[in-house]
């Protein structure tokens, strides 16, 4: 077991830093036409620098945002019109919220952190797709890490320096 262990940190800390160390979902797959805890994983800084602000951006087809407050951090939700007009639960909603923004705390470099909201992901969206959430992590002396980068076909989020987290979208699960 203690070999195991070994052999798995050499590998971690021989791997590439920018592919281990990006902000991601905990779940990384969900059914179109349900609710959806959205857990992104902060893993780090800026360069040594505290994190200050985490902003996520909500993309078109995702409704009914429930950001989850954290103790020590100001929530901010950033309200707009959406492309169209989606179905929830039989309302017809056509804006809602569009960016996520918690600030005024600090994640120290060396320390890890999950941030959460709870959507709803709408049956227009296409199951067998990938759904990315763009997102900035902002610290001090206007340091940033922008998690934004999305895959053109052919390519995958390895293949980028600052994936945006992803989600792999379901079928929509029976009875629901």
């Amino acid at each position: 077991m203690f070999k195991k262990f070994i052999a798995t940190a050499t590998i971690l800390a021989l791997g590439s830093s920018a592919a281990l160390a990006h902000v991601s979902l905990q779940v990384k797959e969900a059914p179109v036409g349900a609710s959806y805890k959205a857990i992104l994983q902060v893993p780090h800084g800026c360069e040594g620098k505290p994190t200050t602000t985490v902003r996520i951006q909500i993309p078109e087809g995702v409704i009914a945002i429930k950001p989850q407050p954290k103790a020590g951090w100001t929530l901010e939700k950033v309200k707009g019109s959406y492309a169209k007009s989606y179905d929830y639960y039989g309302t017809p909603t056509s804006e809602g919220v569009k960016e996520v923004i918690w600030s005024g705390g600090s994640l120290a470099d060396d320390e890890y952190d999950e941030f959460a909201l709870r959507v709803f992901l709408t049956t227009d969206l296409k199951a067998g797709e990938t759904l990315y959430f763009p997102v900035v992590q902002e610290c001090p002396d206007g340091m940033a890490e922008r998690w934004i980068e999305i895959p053109a076909a052919g390519q995958s989020a390895d293949d980028l320096e600052l994936p945006a987290p992803g989600l792999k979208l379901l079928e929509k699960a029976s009875g629901h």
